[in-house]
């Protein structure tokens, strides 16, 4: 609903643009006015670019932990949730986000494990409350689930924040601390 008010406003604010635009330069060539508008229509698509993209999470080398497995689930993780956040502004339809959500959640289980018997595997003092977390978030995603079921629109923008920001603060913070631990015991 949110969306569709959103794109109501800008066509209605781009209709008025241009009605602004032929009557001021009914008064003259050299009214400002219609010249105004026509700069700010010139300009909103590159606006509507700029605030669509912060939408949207880019790898950044400093969420590196050095071990190539890890660094690409992360990447394809990053991508799996810019695919759940393209399906969610553009109204894909259920099923592509019930795809997008199922090869994510499916994707992030399957990481979670690989990151797991890699720090067990290694004996990561702090591997137990690693896996915790990894726990936790997968129930409240699982909560989140729940709740698509009955409001797909609303929890669909919900769960997108959470796994945006829940992920880069993750390897932000803690995937950094087993990093230098793994390294020591061979694993790049």
């Amino acid at each position: 609903m949110r969306k569709s008010l959103q794109s109501f406003g800008l066509s209605l604010f781009v209709v008025l643009a241009f009605l602004t635009i032929a009557i001021g330069f009914l008064f003259g060539i050299d009214n400002p006015i219609p010249w105004i508008m026509v700069a700010v229509l010139i300009a909103l698509p590159y606006v509507h670019k700029k605030l669509l993209s912060r939408e949207f999470v880019q790898w950044d080398d400093k969420l590196s932990v050095g071990i190539g497995v890890i660094d690409e689930d992360h990447k394809k993780l990053l991508g799996l949730i810019n695919n759940l956040q393209t399906a969610a502004h553009y109204h894909t339809g259920e099923a592509f986000e019930r795809q997008a959500l199922d090869e994510l959640v499916n994707y992030t289980k399957f990481h979670f494990q690989r990151e797991e018997d890699l720090m067990q595997a290694n004996g990561y003092a702090d591997f137990p409350s690693h896996k915790l977390q990894h726990e936790a978030m997968i129930l409240e995603v699982g909560k989140m689930l729940e709740a698509y079921k009955t409001d797909r629109a609303r929890t669909i923008e919900k769960l997108c924040q959470f796994l945006k920001k829940w992920l880069i603060n993750h390897i932000a913070g803690t995937d950094q601390a087993y990093a230098p631990y793994l390294h020591e015991k061979g694993v790049h």
